[in-house]
């Protein structure tokens, strides 16, 4: 139950940075988006639910994927 609440209050956060795209996104954007989206899940999970380990997943993952799509170039 918790794990659903935190998802669904990472989705409430993600959404404006999703509808602000008023062009398409680059690989940078969707590397970005995707590696904090998939961070923000691994996060809580490994914590078992905590906000903390969602945002940290969040912020890791926002890094990782932004890195992973330089280097795709």
């Amino acid at each position: 139950m918790k794990f659903q609440s935190t998802a669904r209050v990472a989705l409430l956060v993600m959404l404006p940075w999703l509808a602000a795209c008023n062009s398409n996104p680059s690989r940078q954007d969707i590397g970005m988006v995707s590696g904090a989206i998939v961070g923000g899940v691994v996060g809580s999970a490994i914590t078992g639910g905590s906000t903390v380990g969602t945002v940290g997943g969040a912020a890791a993952g926002s890094y990782i994927g932004t890195q992973i799509a330089k280097e795709m170039k």
